[in-house]
């Protein structure tokens, strides 16, 4: 059933202070709960949700939560141990009083993300968006330049070898078979126990011959477990269910695979995953999956964020990173920097400017051509403050999920710093601006004065 509604007290409790007679006013986290427009989020998620069953939890709760989540980088379990130890977390979810006992379990976070989906969570990074030009954060002119930057982000996946994934493969095989009540001619057990330590061992002392030898005999091992589990399905006619054919075909898969293969299997558990090479001294290949950005020119506020499995080309990427930034702002950008990974983007209808670019740049953007960089701390803030560094989550659209939420965390970031900040630097901009540029600026007349 959809969501329900939060509940609204019309009166004060005898015995319990509001929430209100609690927190401070002027905190920037409950003047950006007033700032959030809740009630287009409700409409807007609750089409996810169907008209039967017990209702779900309120809208305003589980978004809060999200938010908060990616606001301080904290884990599902986290999150609510902090909203329970802080007044201004409850009241930001929408509470009234304080509450002294958990709202949900840790889980409804996961089953909250997976039915949103990647819409849904755009939904909440168009809510920072509209937050953004609120607060002046952000100005409408603003929006017709933008910044578009390409990361990765990598999977919470150990890294690949093949002597771990034949071992792997050949211990979920076995499990197939004992839950099939299949009898083995022999597991391999004992021999992988001695051989995997070995392989390590073979490698640090660099005796590259005996390693390769150690490997080959832990995948044939792997093939006769394979060969003699497809021996006995056909023979007694067993059915096998979907996960244990995906077991299997993963099994072939990885026999199958040589070193000049592509679309590589490198994880069993996270079959999706990309080896991708950035050109980074320190790290030369990551394994995750391409994360697009785009940010605003002047502010660096992010306006798009997208993931793309499959390792594209990045000039492929440009249009349909273009097209989230109009449907998230409303409004279409004009210009667009981007670095010399992008040659040949194929955008026609807005002006693509590439980094070392001299013919055909106007001379209104020549002095932008230098915030192109801007996009690169941004990426860096989303790595290190946020959750985009290594993603937890499961599959392909937890990929999508977790790049949308940790640019919501960023956003938001900036936003209550801008919150903070505003109370102390504002008096003093204006009195710089009484001083300094308002003489230089003074009107000619008094009703222009006056206005």
């Amino acid at each position: 059933m959809k969501p329900r509604q939060s509940k609204i007290v019309p009166q004060k409790d005898l015995f319990q202070p509001q929430l209100l007679d609690i927190i401070n006013p002027n905190h920037p986290l409950v003047r950006l709960a007033k700032i959030i427009d809740w009630n287009l989020l409700d409409n807007e998620l609750g089409v996810h949700f169907a008209t039967v069953g017990a209702a779900a939890l309120p809208t305003r709760l589980m978004a809060g939560l999200l938010y908060l989540q990616h606001l301080h980088n904290l884990s599902d379990e986290m999150v609510l141990e902090q909203w329970l130890e802080s007044p201004y977390y409850q009241y930001f979810c929408g509470e009234t009083f304080f509450q002294h006992n958990f709202p949900c379990h840790p889980t409804s976070l996961v089953k909250w993300r997976k039915r949103l989906g990647e819409e849904g969570c755009e939904w909440l990074l168009t809510q920072t968006i509209q937050a953004g030009l609120k607060l002046k954060v952000i100005k409408p002119a603003s929006l017709k330049r933008v910044v578009v930057d390409t990361t990765v982000q990598e999977k919470n996946i150990t890294f690949p070898t093949d002597a771990k994934l034949y071992n792997k493969a050949r211990q979920q095989l076995t499990q197939v078979a004992k839950e099939q009540n299949i009898t083995l001619r022999q597991t391999y057990d004992k021999a992988c126990h001695e051989l995997m330590p070995k392989i390590g061992r073979y490698g640090h002392a660099k005796q590259y011959k005996r390693m390769k030898k150690a490997i080959k005999q832990v995948k044939g091992f792997l093939g006769r477990v394979l060969r003699d589990i497809d021996r006995q399905v056909k023979r007694q006619g067993l059915t096998l269910t979907q996960k244990q054919e995906d077991t299997l075909n993963q099994a072939y898969r990885l026999l199958k695979q040589t070193r000049q293969s592509k679309n590589k299997l490198y994880s069993l558990h996270e079959p999706n995953v990309d080896c991708i090479s950035k050109g980074k001294a320190h790290k030369r290949y990551e394994f995750g999956v391409k994360a697009s950005i785009a940010v605003t020119a002047k502010e660096s506020f992010i306006v798009g964020a997208r993931s793309y499995p499959g390792n594209p080309y990045d000039g492929h990427t440009l249009k349909d990173q273009l097209q989230q930034v109009e449907t998230l702002t409303g409004k279409k950008p004009e210009t667009c920097f981007v670095d010399r990974g992008y040659k040949g983007s194929g955008v026609e209808d807005i002006n693509v400017l590439i980094a070392g670019q001299k013919r055909g740049v106007p001379k209104k953007e020549k002095h932008w051509m230098g915030r192109r960089n801007s996009v690169e701390p941004i990426i860096g803030h989303l790595k290190s403050d946020g959750k985009l560094r290594r993603c937890f989550l499961k599959g392909v659209l937890g990929d999508a999920i977790n790049v949308i939420l940790s640019a919501c965390g960023q956003n938001l970031r900036k936003l209550l710093k801008w919150l903070y900040c505003a109370p102390y630097f504002g008096p003093f901009l204006r009195r710089l601006w009484l001083k300094i540029i308002f003489p230089l600026e003074r009107p000619k007349n008094s009703m222009a004065l006056l206005a």
